[in-house]
């Protein structure tokens, strides 16, 4: 058996690749047991760097869905208005540095090799994860490269998740469903719970949507906080939607007073609407109790280019026209029920699905969920995680959904793509890391 690399002075990018992932286990491997809940450990390595995470300001955003997108779409607007922006999301898709950005750049390939060379020994002494290691190389990045503001997305949860030793200008809770449920909870009340451990004494806490069994758990942390809790649902509300081509117009009303204004967002998926006006009402926020007062034009400008700014993909993403060709990684009941009502509304003669998930995921109820009148590919992403094609057709079959298996997510693209006409669609979606091949 191979000993596991070490980290060494001069290594070059490839091999800190390599060497990280001999040395973290990631949840993309190996799926739940990567999981560890607890503060300990990356506040012991942040100790030890000085603790970096507090030279900055940041932003705080947690969620079941949207939390990317609205990441995304804050970090475009601070660039936009002027303020170095440092912005952290997980997972990636391609390169590793995906997850770390200043101004929408990838943090070099010589300060992931750097931060390695110094840390790596105090990183396995103190037992980190593959994702408290790359958070604290996120923080360790924007304290070095004098961010003025970042963005921080959590990765699993909230409460024991590494990004959750930052006391933020603004803690964003998006929405609350049911997702990893084996570690967070199995009602939305539990969930909700877990996430509302990001509120933080006395920092205001904005939640995107308001739920029955959520609202009253956020209330409550909130109260005994101190924090000021708003929810973006009763300040804005998404009338309209247009699509124009490569962008989607949305009008916006805000409900105090009946006002509307349209913004032009190059994320054209229909949940975006309730992104949005968690998106509109954090400015909001942020102009009235804090330093960071962008203006409309970054506003309009910063959404404009969300995703070509901040290198978002696989959210309703068009990937290829005639036949219309649409990439999601949506893999969760609620953010499926949004992708299939989408789905729904589009015109075809014929529609393809190519569709791939983890195995630990609830498959029963999401399979449950897609169109029967489809035909399928049923492949798999280049993941441990990955549920077998063949097995997965086995379970579709299940509930009525027919087709073929294929190895590769490019396999199966190739194939739809002989069958289909350009009347017809072809939807590739249920893993980030299924579309990671083709987006």
């Amino acid at each position: 058996m191979t000993p596991p690399r070490k980290a060494r002075p001069n290594m070059n990018y490839s091999e800190a690749i390599r060497y990280i992932d001999d040395r973290f286990v990631s949840f993309q491997t190996v799926g739940r047991t990567a999981y560890r809940g607890g503060l300990e450990a990356i506040a012991a390595m942040c100790r030890r760097m000085g603790d970096p995470q507090h030279r900055y300001p940041t932003l705080h955003i947690a969620g079941t869905n949207g939390k990317g997108s609205v990441a995304h779409m804050l970090a475009a607007i601070l660039q936009a208005a002027g303020y170095r922006t440092g912005l952290y999301t997980s997972p990636h898709l391609h390169d590793f540095r995906e997850r770390i950005r200043i101004d929408g750049v990838p943090i070099p390939e010589e300060d992931v090799c750097a931060f390695l060379e110094r840390h790596a020994a105090a990183m396995e002494q103190e037992g980190l994860s593959y994702f408290e290691m790359t958070t604290a190389m996120a923080f360790d990045c924007f304290a070095r490269h004098e961010v003025e503001i970042a963005v921080i997305e959590t990765g699993l949860g909230g409460r024991l998740d590494a990004t959750n030793i930052i006391t933020p200008l603004l803690s964003i809770i998006t929405n609350i469903g049911l997702d990893h449920c084996d570690l967070l909870g199995d009602t939305i009340a539990r969930i909700a719970g877990e996430k509302a451990g990001i509120i933080k004494p006395s920092v205001p806490v904005l939640i995107g949507e308001t739920h029955p069994e959520s609202r009253p758990v956020f209330v409550a942390r909130a109260a005994a906080c101190g924090a000021p809790i708003t929810f973006a649902d009763t300040c804005y509300t998404c009338t309209a939607k247009e699509e124009h081509g490569t962008y989607a117009r949305y009008t916006l009303r805000r409900l105090a007073d009946g006002a509307e204004a349209t913004y032009d967002l190059d994320l054209t998926g229909d949940y975006q609407q309730k992104n949005l006006a968690t998106v509109r009402t954090a400015v909001d926020l942020l102009r009235n109790g804090s330093p960071f007062v962008p203006g409309d034009e970054a506003l309009h400008t910063g959404l404009r280019h969300a995703a070509a700014s901040t290198g978002l993909r696989g959210r309703w993403q068009v990937i290829g026209q005639a036949p219309l060709t649409v990439a999601d990684g949506g893999h969760n009941p609620a953010g499926l029920t949004e992708t299939m009502r989408q789905l729904a509304a589009c015109r075809y003669d014929r529609l393809y699905m190519i569709v791939g998930f983890a195995a630990d995921k609830d498959l029963e109820h999401i399979l449950a969920m897609l169109p029967t009148e489809a035909y399928y590919f049923f492949t798999q992403a280049d993941s441990p995680r990955a549920l077998p094609a063949e097995r997965l057709a086995e379970l579709g079959a299940r509930h009525h959904l027919h087709g073929e298996t294929a190895p590769t997510v490019n396999d199966a693209l190739e194939r739809a793509r002989s069958l289909a006409t350009p009347q017809d669609m072809i939807f590739v979606g249920g893993s980030f890391y299924l579309i990671a091949g083709i987006v």
